[in-house]
């Protein structure tokens, strides 16, 4: 027969043990374990419980809490707490002459006490930058300034940058020469003996920079002719032809310096790019000579004849170390038949230099400067003759070696110029040890020699000198 249940069937019960229990249901917690409070965790067991902080005694309550927001504010000090960063140093600096000179009345040609700051602030696309130098001037007597730099920079897009105020400039392959880096140097720093990083002098300048992969372009405009700080007679003398003698502090150049904005300005131009391990590069300037480059007898100054200058550079590995040429033409084109006495002629200038490791931490450069006059016989024919005669060609040497010392901490350096053609030379040694992270000291000397008073580095042998300095770096 086939009987129809009337509900469905149960499963059959599980053993015993394995019954399923109510979720609900959780184990309970072995002795000592079970939670004390509302939360649900459990307690710990006796002995683990963490125990109290004594109480202070009475008098110190808060003094710990005082104490250490003391020293909290002390390590953040107001540096910290401006909204841009305040960095620099301070540095003293002296300097004499080895020998008398009868052009200067001081024997001291540095006795300075300098402070430097430096501060910059970045967006997202525009940045500042600010660094000026504070000194008290022991040789002059009296406190001067030197604004180094305060500029904008505005990236609207990633391949370009516009960077506009004051700002030192630098291009070219040369180690201190020059040929068409032509923005400012401050000659008169360089000979007595501040830091090496002053012989860039600022300009006001507005520069961009466009960046490709075909070609780099910097271009530079200058508002108003930037001359080099040259010299003088201020603190170095210097040979006068007028004087047929040296003239110093009591006789000092007197310039027509062209300073109209707008209309007495300077243009210059780098074409750059990286061929493998070689940089490329092409130079264009419009503007003045540098440094007093003609002469007025009425009234009797010194002058900047316009100048323009073409030239190119190429820098790269070669061998076991580092080679560049660079190479310029300064078309003086006031006078380009070379007829007028009274402006320079214009000139092909010429740098070759190589640089390598000669040693562990020990390393050499060798470098070699042409200048060429180009109309060499209209300048024989036309030349004055209290002007002393210059070579058509004009030869220099320049070596430098640099030694590092006792974990790189000491610094031993030494970098010469001679001159065959004019029978000259100009050696700079110089030591320089670092302390610990704030202090440096430093001592060196500008040694000048020469056959003739007439010669470039000739007629500044009576100012060779020797100076020493301390730095702190904050």
């Amino acid at each position: 027969m086939l009987v129809m249940p009337t509900q469905a069937d149960e499963p059959p019960p599980l053993p015993p043990g394995l019954e399923e229990k109510a979720p609900s249901e959780e184990p309970a917690l072995p002795p000592g374990l079970e939670s004390n409070d509302e939360s649900g965790v459990p307690a710990l067991p006796p002995g683990l419980q963490p125990k109290k902080e004594p109480a202070l005694p009475q008098g110190l309550e808060g003094e710990t809490t005082a104490q250490a927001q003391a020293e909290a504010e002390e390590k953040t000090g107001l540096r910290d707490k401006l909204p841009f960063p305040i960095y620099g140093f301070w540095e003293t600096r002296a300097g004499v002459r080895v020998q008398s000179d009868s052009a200067q009345p001081a024997d001291a040609t540095l006795a300075e006490t300098r402070l430097q700051l430096e501060t910059d602030k970045a967006w997202r696309r525009l940045s500042f930058e600010f660094t000026g130098d504070l000194y008290l001037d022991g040789v002059t007597e009296e406190p001067d300034a030197d604004l180094r730099r305060l500029r904008l920079t505005w990236s609207p897009i990633d391949s370009l940058d516009i960077r506009v105020g004051r700002q030192v400039l630098t291009w070219g392959t040369g180690d201190m020469l020059f040929i068409n880096d032509l923005f400012p140097k401050d000659w008169q720093s360089f000979f007595i003996g501040r830091d090496v990083e002053y012989l860039k002098a600022p300009s006001n300048s507005i520069k961009i920079g466009h960046f490709n992969k075909i070609m780099n372009v910097e271009f530079v405009y200058t508002p108003r002719f930037e001359p080099d700080r040259f010299i003088t007679g201020e603190r170095i003398s210097y040979w006068n032809p007028l004087r047929q003698g040296h003239s110093g502090e009591h006789d000092q150049v007197h310039d027509d310096e062209p300073d109209a904005w707008f209309e007495d300005d300077e243009l210059a131009v780098r074409l750059y790019r990286n061929i493998g391990s070689y940089e490329l590069a092409l130079y264009g300037y419009a503007g003045y000579w540098k440094s007093p480059g003609g002469q007025r007898f009425i009234p009797m100054e010194a002058t900047f004849p316009k100048l323009r200058a073409y030239g190119a550079s190429m820098r790269g590995t070669a061998g076991k170390g580092l080679a560049n040429i660079e190479a310029g033409y300064y078309d003086s084109y006031q006078d380009r038949t070379g007829c007028n006495p009274l402006i320079n002629n214009s000139e092909f200038r010429l740098l070759i230099g190589y640089e390598r490791e000669l040693a562990k931490e020990f390393t050499g450069a060798f470098q070699y400067y042409l200048e060429h006059m180009v109309d060499y016989d209209a300048y024989m024919n036309t030349r004055i003759f209290l002007m002393p005669a210059r070579d058509k060609d004009r030869h220099v040497f320049t070596v430098r070696l640099t030694k590092l010392l006792m974990n790189q901490n000491l610094t031993l350096s030494l970098f010469t110029y001679y001159s065959p053609s004019d029978g000259d030379g100009y050696l700079r040694p110089n030591i320089k040890y670092k302390v610990n992270d704030r202090w440096t000291v430093e001592c060196g000397g500008n040694i000048f020699a020469g056959e003739s008073d007439t010669s470039f580095f000739g007629q500044f042998k009576n100012n060779t000198n020797v100076y020493a300095s301390a730095r702190f770096a904050f």
